[in-house]
C-alpha cells in the first residue's frame, strides 16, 4: 500500500506541473524529473529489485500503469503547447503584401527549340505533316526494314545501345517513316523529329544523345528533281533567300541513289571562311530516292510508287545558324549561354 500511495503521490504532481508548464522545454524539464534516469518514477521501478518475488509482479503493474500514465500526459501536454504557440505565432506574424516581390530570372526558348520549331514551320508550309515515334525500338524497324541485314557493315559504325538482343534505343528517326509507311498507303508527306542515341564520346562534335529531323515523300511519279526542289527551298528559307545548294554523290542502304546536300555558308555567304574552312560550303543533310527494297518491305509497291527520305541532324542546324562551335555547350543549360536567345 506504501508503493501505491507514493505512486499516487507522483502522479497528482506530475500533473500539476504539467499542466503548470507553459512552454515545451519546460514541460521537457518535467519529464526529466520523473521519468528521466534519475527521475523519481524511474527510482521506484529500480528499488523494486529488493521487493519479495511475490510482491514484485504487483508493484510492477502499479509502476508500469503509472509509467505509461505519465507518457500519455506528456503527448497531450506537447500538442497542447504546440498549438498554443502556433495561434501565438499567427496573430503576431503579419505579411506585408505591399512589399515587392523578388525578381526571379526570366528563361528563354532554348536554341535548339528555337531551331526546331523554325524547321517545322518550313516543311508544314510545304504540306508535310508531323510525326512522332519510338525512342525504344526493336532491331528489324531500326534496322532490317531499312535495308540493313544482320551482316550489312554499315551496323558495325552504329555504336548502338541495345536494352536486349532484340530490343535498342533507335540510332535514327528513320524507324518513324517505316511505320508510317506501313500503317498507310501513299500519298505520304511527313516529317519527324526527334531524340537518337549512338554510343559516342562525349567531345565538341559528338554526343549519346542527338537530335535529328528526317522527312519523307512518296507518291506516284517522285523524282530526283522533286528531292532538289524541296531541298533547295528548306535552304532558302533557313538560311535566307541567296543561299545555293549543291549535291554530291553519296551512299546510304535505305536510299539509291543517295546524295549529301551542301549550302552556301550562313556565315561568310559563300568567300570562305573559318566556319567553312574556306570552301564557302557547309554540309547540312543527307537525302536520296527511297530504296525500292524499304518499300516493298513497307507493303508500298515500287512498280507504282517512289519517294524520297532526307535526314538533319538538329544540333549541327543549331550550331551552323548561331555560329556554337561546341555541341556541349547547348546541352549544359547555362543561364547566361541560354538568355543570349531570349
Amino acid at each position: 500500500m506504501e508503493l501505491k500511495t507514493e505512486v499516487e503521490k507522483i502522479i497528482r504532481e506530475f500533473d500539476s506541473q504539467a499542466l503548470a508548464a507553459e512552454t515545451v522545454d519546460a514541460l521537457n524539464a518535467v519529464r526529466i524529473r520523473y521519468l528521466g534516469k534519475s527521475g523519481e518514477l524511474t527510482l521506484i521501478l529500480k528499488g523494486m529489485r529488493d521487493l519479495q518475488p511475490e510482491e514484485r509482479a504487483a508493484a510492477g503493474k502499479i509502476v508500469n500503469a503509472a509509467r505509461v500514465r505519465l507518457e500519455d500526459c506528456i503527448t497531450e501536454s506537447e500538442r497542447r503547447l504546440q498549438r498554443l504557440a502556433l495561434d501565438a505565432r499567427l496573430k503576431t506574424e503579419v505579411i506585408d503584401i505591399s512589399i515587392p516581390s523578388k525578381k526571379l530570372p526570366r528563361g528563354a526558348v532554348h536554341p535548339q527549340t528555337l531551331v526546331r520549331n523554325q524547321i517545322i514551320e518550313i516543311f508544314t508550309g510545304m504540306g508535310f505533316t508531323v510525326e512522332d515515334g519510338r525512342e525504344v525500338e526493336t532491331d528489324y524497324y531500326n534496322f532490317e526494314a531499312l535495308n540493313l541485314p544482320p551482316d550489312h557493315p554499315a551496323r558495325e559504325t552504329q555504336d548502338t545501345f541495345y536494352i536486349t538482343e532484340n530490343i535498342l534505343l533507335r540510332t535514327q528517326t528513320s524507324t518513324t517513316q517505316i511505320r508510317a509507311m506501313e500503317k498507310q498507303q501513299p500519298p505520304i508527306k511527313m516529317i519527324n523529329p526527334g531524340r537518337v542515341y549512338r554510343s559516342d564520346e562525349i567531345d565538341a562534335t559528338h554526343s549519346p544523345m542527338f537530335h535529328q529531323v528526317e522527312g519523307l515523300v512518296v507518291d506516284k511519279n517522285i523524282t530526283m528533281c522533286d528531292l532538289k526542289g524541296v531541298l533547295d527551298a528548306f535552304a532558302k528559307r533557313f538560311f535566307g533567300s541567296d543561299t545555293k545548294t549543291r549535291l554530291r554523290p553519296s551512299h546510304f542502304p535505305f536510299t539509291e541513289p543517295s546524295i549529301e546536300v551542301d549550302a552556301t555558308c550562313s556565315q561568310c555567304g559563300g568567300a570562305g571562311c573559318r566556319v567553312c574552312k574556306g570552301t564557302g560550303w557547309l554540309e547540312i543533310l543527307g537525302a536520296g530516292m527511297v530504296n525500292i527494297k524499304v518499300l516493298s518491305n513497307c507493303g508500298i509497291d515500287p512498280k507504282i510508287y517512289s519517294g524520297f527520305a532526307f535526314g538533319l541532324g538538329l544540333d549541327r542546324m543549331t550550331n551552323i545558324k548561331y555560329g556554337i562551335t561546341d555541341l556541349r555547350v547547348v546541352f549544359e543549360n547555362d543561364i547566361r549561354f541560354l538568355k543570349q536567345f531570349r
